[in-house]
């Protein structure tokens, strides 16, 4: 395939991006479509990439005083219903289970049975059922904060599905906590936002800008919306976390209640936060290359994979028995607090397959060892993030002994070209004009990539997020928390605006 093609992935991202992005899905393994429409099957290695994120974040919350726990996939409907408009927010995504036991059609089929009492939506999120049993668990202010956290599969009925970014049943983790006051539950919701972005950047390589969303964005029956925003490759912008203070609204909802150190009732104040699978979508679109996908090694599966080059049977043996060494040699260093992940990939395949094979799965490292690296005492490395054809020779004994420098320094170019790649394509607009040609592509028929960020004023009138969704898709990310007050004029209506806020097409 090297031999006959520039590169791995065709189309590449600039002839076709979507199509682009679903090839590196396929090629990196990471998943394929369920048999059930808009669902996905996350295959090894892909699981592996969320087990990795789950490992980090899990310790993370741990750290911070949150505790798991688990709640039904089935919530009745009249908990919904309890919060306007939570249930106004997610009516048109939700799965509703209506009956039980399967009974003969007598034609050879089968045909539900009985209804239920009462339907049952499958979970899009839970803060209705959980808000039931912190009802029951909170009691006293001595019970608060009460912080929990969930790791679950949602389902939110998505008409339009794409692998990790939008499928109708997805992976995530949701927290929700209970505080005695609004400044303790806001100090909760910065945190999590806090430590959202920290892993994002420090773990994914995955420059991010922290805000809180406009009204119209705001999560259903939230009072504040704060979330994470990242820049793809073709310039859009994926929203890869948030966190909600909620106010006392579900808890009125729920009638979550306690006493106070001075015997009165008061109602609690909530968040609630997650992160998602989507992550691993948006680790594809910020890392892949034409050649496939790069995975940044503080969540890769294998940081390294040995594969054993034979030509002649009869060096197998020495060849072998040095790759074993080899690979508890590796695998007896440390990285980011682990012993570093290797493989060794002894499958009897071509060669030139196999090492293709883990270009596109973006292992970090690829050893290729051969009888005259034997001979050598040495390793024919090839880095991910250098590209499949640069690969250099490296005495093994430096080679073991540098690895964990040499995965963080992998770490931080990656990091750092996708901030650049981000800096590189955001922009300060002050003009409608300007505004619309940015925006806007100069071949409608084959939309080329186009846009990026724009930092731009907005008067606060929901009118123009409307219009601007309408004409141009575009909508605002988020109000950027990054201190500045710069005040100006908005370009839409020629109003005031306190500062500039942040405009994307987005996924």
């Amino acid at each position: 395939m090297a031999g006959t093609q520039e590169h791995a992935i065709s189309p590449t991202r600039t002839e076709d991006y979507p199509e682009w992005y679903q090839q590196v899905v396929r090629a990196a393994d990471l998943a394929e479509n369920a048999p059930v429409r808009g669902c996905m099957v996350i295959k090894p290695w892909g699981y592996a990439i969320w087990e990795n994120i789950q490992r980090i974040l899990d310790a993370k919350f741990r750290e911070t005083g949150h505790r798991n726990a688990y709640f039904p996939l089935f919530i009745p409907l009249s908990f919904l219903v309890k919060e306007a408009q939570h249930v106004e927010g997610f009516a048109k995504e939700c799965a509703v289970v209506t009956h039980h036991r399967l009974e003969s059609d007598g034609q050879g089929g089968l045909r539900p049975a009985a209804p239920l009492e009462e339907p049952l939506v499958v979970r899009p999120t839970s803060e209705t059922i959980i808000g039931a049993m912190f009802a029951k668990w909170i009691q006293s202010y001595r019970d608060l904060p009460l912080l929990i956290n969930q790791w679950a599969n949602v389902v939110r009925w998505e008409m339009r599905t794409r692998l990790f970014l939008r499928t109708a049943e997805f992976l995530w983790q949701e927290g929700h906590t209970a505080h005695a006051t609004a400044e303790e539950a806001m100090a909760e919701t910065c945190l999590i936002l806090d430590l959202y972005a920290e892993f994002a950047e420090r773990y994914l390589a995955m420059p991010v800008i922290k805000g809180e969303k406009t009204e119209s964005e705001r999560f259903p029956g939230a009072v504040s919306t704060f979330s994470i925003e990242a820049m793809m490759q073709d310039r859009k912008a994926l929203q890869a976390g948030t966190s909600h203070f909620l106010g006392q609204n579900f808890a009125k909802a729920s009638e979550i209640k306690f006493l106070g150190p001075a015997g009165r009732e008061e109602y609690v104040w909530t968040t609630s936060w997650g992160v998602s699978t989507r992550l691993i979508g948006g680790l594809v679109m910020t890392h892949g290359d034409d050649d496939g996908l790069a995975v940044p090694p503080r969540v890769a599966p294998a940081h390294v994979v040995i594969l054993p080059i034979i030509h002649k049977e009869e060096t197998r043996a020495q060849v072998m028995e040095y790759c074993h060494r080899l690979l508890k040699e590796i695998q007896a260093q440390q990285y980011d607090g682990q012993a570093v992940r290797a493989e060794l990939d002894a499958r009897d395949i071509r060669g030139g397959d196999k090492v293709w094979e883990w270009i596109k799965k973006g292992v970090p490292f690829r050893l290729e060892v051969g009888p005259r690296d034997v001979a050598q005492d040495a390793v024919f490395a090839g880095r991910r993030d250098k590209g499949p054809r640069e690969r250099e020779s490296i005495p093994r004994a430096e080679f073991v002994a540098r690895l964990p420098q040499l995965l963080d320094e992998i770490q931080d170019n990656l990091l750092a070209r996708a901030k650049a790649f981000r800096e590189a394509h955001t922009v300060e607009i002050d003009s409608k004009d300007d505004f619309y040609s940015f925006f806007t592509p100069k071949n409608p028929e084959e939309p080329e990539i186009h846009g990026g960020f724009a930092l731009c004023h907005w008067c606060g009138d929901p009118v123009v997020e409307n219009q601007l969704k309408e004409d141009l898709q575009v909508s605002i990310r988020c109000i950027p928390l990054d201190g500045s007050t710069e005040p100006g004029t908005c370009p839409f209506t020629g109003r005031p605006s306190p500062r500039r806020v942040l405009f994307a097409k987005a996924y």
